[in-house]
């Protein structure tokens, strides 16, 4: 078996490097990215002084208004779920007519293929990387012009011990991240950025399975793109398995990564990435600064920074496929990061360089803050929702104004359902009436998560809570 630890020349490109070791004990930083320009200044500062204000002041006004005319309070409540439900249903409705991404060329002679680099950062995934490096070793690229960096962290000893038993490719190489705060997986990108030597690079997790050609899509798109488009994201698609969480997140995903993210890569808007098999033009990334190591989300922000810089996002269609959280207690931390982290990112670009452009603030209202509105909102509904049926079946009366949320709440199960019919078909996943039905009984469990993410802003904004991921038991869509 080839020894991963080993110092061994880099046969990346042909090109006669220094000698780089396969892993080190302490990522070193031969490459610094550059200080991030003017405009968002990051994750690190939860709302700035301005924003504190502004928060305390509304929260006083509508505690004023709440003790004096409580009847006006709930109908100023009411009209602002209204707003953001009907909006976000209209999104997904005009989204759903709007052509799919396909698969583009991916031909082109290997000679003339840019240098690509793979970043994997893992923290206690000992139980998949075997899987992962199946994957990788599945990537449908030039050997000489691949590199692999898996990135671990110092006290991940277990992880460290599955990838020694493993006999690696010359194109993977395994780093061990310097010890610092934040320990977080945007940190851990920016270190392996420093060792990139692609001109374009892609990040993926410990359970993804990329399409083997997914790499060569998007070099031919990137070179047939001028220098704006500075990255591309491929959609994500959840493996089929019958359970309740996996089949909710095959239908969130299948409204994201195959209905919105192509509506609003057509219509020229930013939008927020997912967390992997997101593509980059590496000149692009360094210049503004890598990811924000302090946002729990950073995959969100960065695609508005780009924006922000005047640089395009688009998408490719070759997937990648993940299996889902199967149990509440994986699934809940999960969600409640991502809550937080779109609220983090809101905060930023509210006072950054994204909300000055008519356009960026647009796709920011339409993406993170309707998504933030609704987590926090579907439990409440919900409840009103329960309670004015109760009153109708008991009484023969509605509750009262909050009585209407619940046609609002069935507007927006249908839009997500049409929306959702199309996204699942384009992914080539089973269309199942229950999954559908269950959307009633998931959505308020994102407030559940949406209150533990505003609980964890404040107290432990850039806590990374992780996810644990198992050996894969459902298979990829047709």
């Amino acid at each position: 078996m080839r020894d991963p630890w080993r110092e061994e020349r880099s046969l990346f490109a042909g090109r006669r490097d220094r000698p780089v070791p396969s892993a080190a004990p302490a990522a070193r930083r031969p490459r610094p990215l550059p200080a991030p320009p003017p405009g968002p200044d990051g994750a690190h500062r939860t709302v700035s002084r301005g924003q504190a204000v502004g928060l305390a002041l509304v929260g006083l006004g509508g505690a004023v208004i709440l003790a004096l005319r409580p009847h006006l309070a709930g109908l100023l409540v009411s009209a602002l779920f209204t707003a953001g439900f009907l909006a976000a249903s209209l999104l997904k409705l005009v989204s759903a007519l709007v052509p799919a991404a396909r698969p583009g060329p991916v031909g082109g002679e290997d000679a003339v293929l840019p240098a690509y680099t793979l970043i994997v950062p893992l923290y206690r995934e000992a139980a998949v990387v075997g899987e992962l490096v199946e994957a990788l070793g599945l990537v449908d690229y030039p050997r000489d012009r691949l590199q692999a960096l898996i990135v671990l962290e110092e006290d991940d000893a277990e992880t460290r011990a599955a990838l020694l038993a493993l006999d690696l490719a010359s194109f993977i190489q395994v780093l061990t991240a310097e010890p610092g705060a934040p320990r977080t997986k945007p940190r851990a990108c920016n270190l392996a950025l420093e060792r990139a030597r692609g001109e374009l690079v892609v990040v993926y997790d410990a359970e993804d399975r990329p399409h083997p050609q997914q790499l060569r899509e998007a070099a031919a798109r990137f070179a047939a793109g001028d220098a704006r488009l500075a990255c591309l994201q491929a959609p994500l698609r959840i493996e089929i398995d019958g359970r309740f969480l996996p089949a909710q997140f095959a239908l969130e995903y299948a409204v994201q990564f195959e209905v919105l993210l192509p509506a609003l890569a057509r219509w020229g808007l930013p939008f927020p990435l997912g967390g992997t098999s997101n593509h980059f033009r590496v000149a692009a990334l360094r210049a503004v600064g890598g990811w924000d190591p302090y946002n729990v989300t950073e995959d969100a922000d960065i695609g508005f920074r780009l924006a922000a810089r005047g640089y395009r996002l688009d998408v490719i269609g070759l997937p990648t496929y993940e299996p889902a959280p199967t149990r509440l207690s994986d699934w809940l931390p999960q969600r409640a990061r991502w809550v937080k982290g779109h609220m983090q990112t809101l905060a930023v670009h509210a006072r950054g360089a994204t909300a000055g452009s008519p356009r960026g603030l647009a796709a920011l209202l339409l993406t993170l803050m309707l998504s933030v509105m609704s987590s926090h909102a579907h439990g409440v509904i919900a409840l009103w929702g329960v309670a004015a049926t109760a009153e109708l079946m008991l009484h023969g009366a509605p509750l009262g104004p909050p009585a209407g949320d619940l046609a609002l709440m069935a507007t927006g199960w249908t839009a997500t359902a049409l929306a959702g019919l199309v996204g699942l078909r384009r992914a080539g996943a089973p269309v199942r009436l229950r999954d559908f039905l269950g959307a009633a009984v998931y959505w308020p469990l994102q407030s559940v998560a949406a209150a533990r993410a505003s609980l964890q802003l404040v107290r432990e904004p850039h806590r990374w809570d992780k996810t644990r991921h198992a050996p894969r038991t459902g298979r990829p869509a047709a």
